[in-house]
């Protein structure tokens, strides 16, 4: 590619993406052609309708004009840097916790992040997925010392305080309730895991526990070890039925004996 032509695709893009009152002088000529508002319009609006078909649950919740308006503005801050718009958005959850406008709507930011992990999981690397049966029989002794690991595709969070879930569970499915905000929702907090154990994203709602079982769980620690990060996050965590649950729900890939790193001494 001659440097040349690199120049103007670069000026191109930049051009595109700055606000028309804002354009660099250099780039003026260009961005006041008739035609280029055309380009610059086609792009923007197909990133929002990208973030539209990212974000279904937020959408509902909030309506197609206050959705395009707030994403509108985190697209000119946040353009793609990947021409599969599949995956754009990952920092929208972010861009909506500190959006003035969605102030009052302090569970927003976090049905984003549930609309994003649909995303993650349903692109997730493909893996097997741990059987109940590879656990069977094990002695506690043995069992304390495996180390599961998450799935690829499994996405969990806590959010303290506030129904997430539920309300993304509802507007993810268009429920007639999910519109519903207020009284009829138990305003206590929620935590959820979405994974694939097959070909279909799966979701399930998940204690506090479960949540600290599972980051645990993915930083590499033992059984044992995650139990009591379960039980010291939640203290009536039910570890039996934790594990049947996640084993169920497909949440890991793999087990493998835990090993103590030594430190030697060298002389």
């Amino acid at each position: 590619m001659s440097t040349e032509l690199s120049r103007f695709q670069d000026g191109f893009v930049q051009a595109l993406w700055a606000l028309p009152d804002a354009v660099p002088g250099h780039l003026r000529d260009l961005a006041d052609q008739p035609g280029f508002a055309v380009h610059r319009n086609t792009v923007v609006k197909g990133c929002i309708d990208a973030l539209q078909a990212n974000y279904p649950a937020v959408l509902r919740l909030v309506g197609e004009d206050w959705f395009r308006a707030a994403a509108a503005l985190h697209v000119r801050a946040r353009p793609p840097g990947d021409a599969q718009l599949l995956m754009y958005g990952a920092d929208f959850p972010g861009f909506l916790a500190g959006f003035a406008p969605a102030a009052d709507l302090p569970y927003l930011s976090g049905v984003a992040r549930l609309d994003r992990f649909w995303t993650e999981a349903h692109v997730a690397a493909d893996a097997l997925v741990l059987e109940p049966s590879a656990l069977a029989g094990l002695p506690p002794e043995l069992l304390g010392d495996l180390v599961l690991q998450p799935h690829p595709a499994a996405r969990w969070a806590w959010f303290d305080g506030q129904p997430v879930y539920t309300l993304w569970q509802r507007n993810r499915h268009g429920d007639p309730e999910g519109m519903d905000c207020g009284d009829a929702l138990d305003w206590t907090g929620e935590g959820a895991l979405l994974t694939r154990p097959g070909g279909a994203v799966v979701w399930t709602a998940l204690e506090a526990g479960g949540c600290a079982f599972l980051d645990a769980c993915a930083a590499g620690q033992p059984l044992a070890l995650a139990a009591d990060e379960a039980l010291a996050r939640q203290a009536d965590c039910d570890l039996a039925r934790l594990m049947a649950a996640l084993l169920q729900a497909g949440a890991f890939c793999s087990a493998r004996t835990f090993v103590t790193p030594i430190n030697k001494e060298l002389t």
